[in-house]
């Protein structure tokens, strides 16, 4: 069970190590071009045996929260075997807290990622996360690509 804390300035297209374990590496870049000021953990370090992973998330958006959409690809073995879209603040009526932020503004928050409700079976995957703060897809406010390489088969 290791966890890593990420420095908080990371450069685009560097990977940055979230954890390795004898089950599990977790590691990601950024598909856009430009800096973020961006902090995330995850705990524990393995697909074995889990209903949740604990994860800490810190960001400091580069534009206002007012309308966000997420895009999320996962990728296993080259074949697209997830795509799920959805927005998350639509700028009135919004249950998240990262809707509303401000530019420049500090967004904090703990959450569980149910990810043990899957079996991953050995191998690599893709994960790419993309948010638009608008419902065309055109302006993107981050992306994430984040490599999972699970190292043994969980069942």
């Amino acid at each position: 069970m290791f966890a890593l804390v990420l420095p908080v300035l990371l450069t685009p297209g560097v990977g940055e190590l979230l954890c390795t374990s004898p089950d599990l590496h977790l590691s990601y870049t950024f598909c856009d071009s430009t800096a973020h000021e961006f902090k995330f953990h995850v705990t524990p370090c393995s697909t074995m045996n889990r209903e949740t992973w604990e994860a800490n998330l810190t960001w400091i958006p580069r534009s206002d929260v007012t309308f966000l959409k997420i895009l999320f690809n996962v990728w296993f073995e080259g074949a697209n075997v997830l795509h799920w879209r959805e927005s998350v603040c639509s700028g009135a009526d919004d249950e998240y807290s990262v809707c509303g932020r401000l530019k420049g503004e500090t967004f904090t928050t703990a959450f569980d990622i149910k990810g043990a409700r899957i079996k991953f079976p050995k191998g690599d995957y893709s994960i790419i996360l993309q948010g638009f703060s608008d419902g065309s897809e055109t302006n993107m406010m981050m992306c994430l690509n984040f490599t999972m390489i699970v190292k043994q088969d969980a069942f």
